[in-house]
């Protein structure tokens, strides 16, 4: 399965892609973008079959990436995976087409119940 990642910090898109391996989910093709218009531009070029963003990022926000893949008719499996986790924010995301939000910080475990269904 091709998963794009996107997250403005390099970092924590390295933090997520290593506890996804620790999650069991290694055998999996990863994509890493920067921000929401570089994620969108992956998502169509690498056929992505699960996308997990960061809420916030420069020049395209998760939430207006996730918008515009459904406002093309893309239902690709989207995550966010971010720092914000309030009520109000899940609701927002879910509304929009999300199937999960997973708060920062996190652990193998939260990945493996908002995944398992989706990478096994």
């Amino acid at each position: 399965m091709k998963v794009v990642i996107a997250d403005d910090s390099r970092v924590m898109r390295q933090i997520v892609l290593r506890t996804l391996r620790q999650a069991g989910f290694a055998h999996h093709e990863f994509v890493e973008a920067s921000d929401g218009a570089e994620a969108l531009a992956k998502i169509q070029e690498h056929e992505a079959e699960l996308v997990l963003s960061d809420w916030n990022m420069p020049n395209t926000t998760g939430i207006e990436l996730l918008r515009a893949l459904r406002a093309q008719g893309n239902a690709v499996p989207f995550g966010f995976v971010t720092s914000e986790g309030s009520q109000e924010m899940r609701a927002v995301a879910a509304q929009a087409g999300a199937m999960f939000l997973i708060a920062k910080p996190f652990t193998p475990e939260a990945f493996e119940d908002a995944l398992g269904a989706v990478l096994s």
